[in-house]
């Protein structure tokens, strides 16, 4: 089963398509790199909202169309929500609906389909994401400092805990850009492949996660998120108190009984 949204009389600038519990969310800006103009703000956060709420999916793939994933923030067409502008000095945005945050709050599990490069808003949108394939030819820019400003959109906060102060310090502070082999040695990405086979491999492990039981996928991914502020012993308090649900469920049962059975297991997100 498919589900598209419905064409408007103008491209949309963010396509959707649901197939196989696979929400595949593309920035369809190629002409400009799929640089994040304001009304691209509000559609990206609106089908990744979509997508976390609908239980006919169980895994989102993020991707772009053409020879960039996203270049970064669309700052020609004035301040995009969220975003910063070059005209204004204004230091108060409001983040609190826009992809970044909305990403970090997902309990659907998400791949970023790296096609090329991510720069700026682009690279921390796609450090946003649980998992990231990276295409051979694709690139992360971490060029803020460059431009004179910061990480806006969660890279202060992803890089160090990802890789470390030391690496995130010299990332950050020095603006460079990584190939997707250094991608990779540096730990930012979790494959590197031919360009050809991006979204096959892609798609792969997104059928691999939706196969598994979806609540428990999504309570595992709650658990990894609050853990990173807790101390140990709360923390397996907490996940104690999410086992309790699930104990109750139909795929818990399933997935005993498909054990017992040596088959596999037909989940139902029930």
């Amino acid at each position: 089963m498919k589900d598209v949204e419905p064409n408007a009389s103008a491209p949309s600038e963010v396509l959707y398509v649901v197939e196989d519990q696979i929400a595949v969310i593309t920035l369809n800006a190629p002409e400009r790199m799929n640089t994040i103009s304001r009304a691209m703000l509000g559609e990206l956060t609106r089908l990744l909202l979509k997508a976390n709420e609908d239980p006919a999916v169980r895994c989102v793939i993020l991707t772009g169309k053409g020879r960039a994933f996203c270049a970064g923030l669309d700052l020609r067409s004035g301040r995009p929500e969220g975003g910063l502008s070059l005209a204004s000095s204004s230091t108060t945005l409001n983040l609190r609906d826009t992809p970044p945050t909305v990403l970090q709050a997902m309990d659907k599990p998400t791949i970023c389909a790296v096609n090329g490069g991510a720069a700026g808003y682009g690279m921390d949108t796609a450090l946003g994401c649980d998992i990231r394939i990276m295409a051979e030819s694709a690139k992360l820019a971490a060029a803020f400092v460059k431009r004179g400003v910061v990480p806006e959109s969660g890279g202060t906060w992803f890089l160090p805990r990802m890789i470390g102060w030391a690496k995130a310090a010299e990332l950050i502070f020095t603006g460079r850009t990584l190939s997707a082999r250094e991608s990779l040695d540096w730990g930012l990405t979790n494959l590197v492949v031919p360009d050809s086979e991006l979204m096959d491999r892609a798609r792969a492990m997104a059928r691999e996660i939706a196969s598994n039981a979806p609540l428990a996928v999504q309570a595992a991914k709650r658990m990894m998120r609050i853990g990173l502020n807790e101390t140990f012993p709360d923390h397996v308090h907490h996940v104690y108190l999410q086992l309790l649900p699930l104990f109750k469920t139909q795929d818990m049962a399933e997935g005993i009984q498909a054990f017992m059975e040596k088959r596999e297991p037909q989940f139902k997100g029930q």
